[in-house]
């Protein structure tokens, strides 16, 4: 078993790709997943992102690269791994990492951030990426034991920044704070996005809807042409 610095210090730099599809979306599947993962192996990613546990267990089964490992449960306040649960299912499909929302927001179970993190540590072993959407966030996380911290919640949170593109001033933020590793994800659209994230600060990138969603890209290039010629 890799340890917790090992498997860390693998994403340094690099890029972690998010293979996550929901049931409405034309690639939902483990198995499309799978290959999904193993094209960004193939491609250079450092680390893969994924959702479920069946995705998980199929996606370990197909790549060598770290696997950060969540469970979306809902769609609506903290659904990201929310109780240990949720966790340990996770974990015991093959995650190496495990995310959680780590937002001061209430949780369905009443638990606490530090207390889900704690059994997390005990129970399973496994380091935990902390999803944030604040520096405020990020800085209880990482007080409360979170072994990484990721601005993934940054504007899907009602406090938080609204924006198009990454939030690098909160990656900046976070990385000038924080002594654990700095995750940049959300909205990284380009590979000069991902550059100046890690230009901000950040341990590694994690992208997915521009690379994993091709309905997401295609559409963002019948945008872009509309109104020409």
């Amino acid at each position: 078993m890799t340890d917790a610095s090992t498997l860390i210090g693998q994403l340094r730099g690099g890029l972690i790709v998010s293979c996550q599809a929901l049931a409405h979306e034309p690639l939902y599947g483990s198995e499309i997943m799978a290959r999904m993962a193993l094209a960004a192996q193939e491609g250079g990613a450092v680390g893969i992102r994924a959702n479920t546990p069946s995705d998980i267990r199929a996606i370990r089964a197909a790549v060598s690269l770290p696997l950060i490992g969540l469970y979306k449960d809902g769609s609506e306040g903290v659904y990201i791994t929310p109780t240990f649960m949720h966790a340990r299912a996770v974990a015991e499909a093959g995650a190496d990492i495990i995310a959680i929302d780590a937002t001061l927001r209430p949780r369905p179970d009443g638990s606490r951030v530090e207390d889900l993190i704690g059994v997390i540590h005990r129970e399973l072993g496994k380091p935990v990426m902390a999803d944030i959407s604040t520096l405020e966030e990020g800085v209880a996380a990482a007080e409360a034991g979170a072994d990484l911290v990721s601005s993934t919640l940054s504007g899907y949170t009602p406090y938080s920044p609204q924006m198009s593109g990454p939030d690098l001033d909160l990656v900046r933020a976070l990385a000038a704070r924080l002594r654990v590793p700095v995750i940049a994800e959300g909205r990284v659209h380009t590979p000069e996005q991902a550059r100046a994230a890690l230009t901000a600060g950040a341990w590694a990138v994690t992208v997915g809807a521009a690379i994993t969603r091709p309905q997401v890209i295609t559409a963002r290039f019948v945008a872009g042409m509309k109104g020409a010629g």
